[in-house]
């Protein structure tokens, strides 16, 4: 399946940069900025979650599976595109973000069929959290996974993302991921759990998603859905929402964020200086 590059004569419009199509019982959601490794826009995010809504509406789609274009090399999604954070003035405009992406993740967490993140190349940031939010994860060889905020922006997840992780991999292995900005290589992404399979190469990756989904239409979609919701529901009773202001606010509105924005964008190594 491969995607069409965005037209470079207009500006791309959310539906350019993310593509969706049916595959017999499965819907199909494609990140389509493989210029920037599909770097996320605040118009795909709000894209995504139409989709999603769409899906709970229309009883004929049993699965999701969200994928990127690799029409300029592997890649899922590399995060949330950084030139949009140079708008950040205000505590607002910071918590507004986080808020913003909570309403994402978690409208992608409730969707009532399973999802499926077929991953290649980079997953990383907000990639990597949208993948954490699948209930599923399937991988090609090239597939690498991790959050660098600590190498690139400086800034910090939300309470309920960190809590995510930790769900996956456990509160030591999310430690060592995020204290050491470390990416994930696919192995180590298979013994961790963080994907359930690994395909032999990179043209069977999305083969095998369908395969997944083409399975999953053929189960009990109550028990399916109220399974889901349980463990969300289990999630919930440990997490408080509303509790990260202070932290969020403690690196948004920090002169290291600056840093590490302006840094990455000159690509340079940031000066950290811990205020």
């Amino acid at each position: 399946m491969t995607s069409p590059e965005p037209s470079t004569q207009t500006q791309p419009t959310s539906a350019d940069e993310l593509l969706t199509h049916r595959q017999g019982p499965v819907r199909w959601v494609v990140f389509n900025r493989p210029q920037a490794r599909n770097a996320m826009t605040w118009n795909m995010y709000d894209r995504l979650v139409e989709i999603c809504r769409e899906v709970n509406e229309d009883p004929s789609v049993r699965a999701l599976i969200l994928t990127g274009s690799t029409s300029r090399g592997p890649a899922f999604v590399a995060g949330t595109d950084i030139a949009q954070f140079r708008a950040f003035k205000t505590p607002e405009d910071a918590l507004d973000y986080e808020q913003h992406g909570a309403n994402v993740m978690r409208t992608l967490e409730e969707v009532r069929v399973p999802t499926i993140a077929a991953i290649a190349g980079p997953c990383t940031g907000g990639g990597a959290m949208m993948a954490a939010c699948c209930d599923l994860r399937l991988g090609s060889p090239s597939a690498r996974y991790g959050f660098p905020i600590a190498r690139t922006l400086g800034n910090c997840l939300s309470v309920p993302n960190y809590a995510r992780i930790v769900d996956l991999i456990g509160a030591p292995r999310a430690k060592d991921l995020i204290l050491r900005a470390r990416l994930l290589g696919a192995q180590e992404m298979l013994q961790l759990g963080l994907i359930t399979e690994l395909v032999p190469d990179e043209e069977a990756l999305l083969p095998r998603a369908q395969e997944w989904g083409e399975q999953i239409a053929e189960l009990a979609p109550l028990t399916l859905q109220t399974t889901k919701e349980a463990l969300l529901r289990i999630r919930d009773q440990r997490v408080p929402e509303g509790s990260d202001a202070d932290l969020i606010l403690r690196c948004y509105l920090s002169s290291d964020f600056r840093e590490g924005m302006e840094a990455f964008l000159a690509k340079r190594k940031p000066n950290w200086r811990g205020e």
